[in-house]
């Protein structure tokens, strides 16, 4: 079970959800494969290819459990997003990496037993495939005993591409892989670490892509 938040940010949190899940369902026709491999509890790091910037929805909607997001601190800076970002528990980290009182925050988060998304890739891809992982992820996940679950999203892209301005209808995909333990990295160099997630990102990444393509 995720920790208890304050009652109005249940409130907030809960109303986005619905009204995402609701707006995903009928623009989007969105189908989620795996939802099995997801840890009913402790803490966790939800990490998934970045196609468009209707991924964090799709990602925070598709989860059972509530989710913790990381963004540039940059992007805190306009008043009415900011209120929304702290309400749905985002963790502001610099430009070049996390940061330490990002990375602290997000420790700390994780002990609570919580879920922390991640988009390794680092932006948004210009062409819908995937680009190679950033290595800024690699630190936290030497630092903590978390399941890292790899996510795999296809059709983001094609309804939302960087540059445009409002997204169209179409087919989302999101396939769920099983999460890969901490002591799979144990021993690990940090450039084995970045090919071992990118792997598990791109198998449900293809099968995304294969399933949507069938739909």
């Amino acid at each position: 079970m995720d920790p208890p938040r304050p009652f109005f940010k249940r409130c907030v949190q809960d109303l986005a959800r619905l009204v995402c899940r609701l707006w995903l369902m009928v623009f989007f026709g969105i189908r989620v494969h795996g939802i099995e491999n997801v840890p009913k509890e402790n803490g966790m790091i939800i990490c998934a290819n970045h196609q468009s910037n209707l991924d964090p929805i799709v990602v925070g909607c598709i989860m059972p459990r509530r989710t913790n997001y990381l963004a540039k601190e940059t992007i805190f800076n306009f008043g009415p997003l900011n209120w929304l970002l702290e309400q749905i528990d985002t963790i502001a980290i610099d430009r070049d990496g996390m940061g330490v009182a990002g990375m602290k925050e997000t420790l700390k988060r994780l002990k609570r037993n919580e879920s922390i998304v991640l988009f390794p890739e680092g932006t948004r891809s210009r062409d819908g495939e995937m680009i190679a992982l950033k290595p800024g992820f690699v630190a936290l996940a030497k630092r903590v005993k978390s399941p890292v679950l790899p996510i795999g999203i296809d059709g983001t892209f094609r309804c939302w591409p960087p540059g445009k301005r409002f997204p169209s209808p179409g087919r989302i995909h999101a396939v769920i892989g099983k999460p890969v333990q901490p002591e799979e990295f144990s021993g690990l160099s940090d450039d084995e670490i970045v090919e071992l997630l990118a792997s598990r990102i791109k198998s449900c990444f293809e099968k995304a892509r294969h399933l949507r393509a069938g739909s």
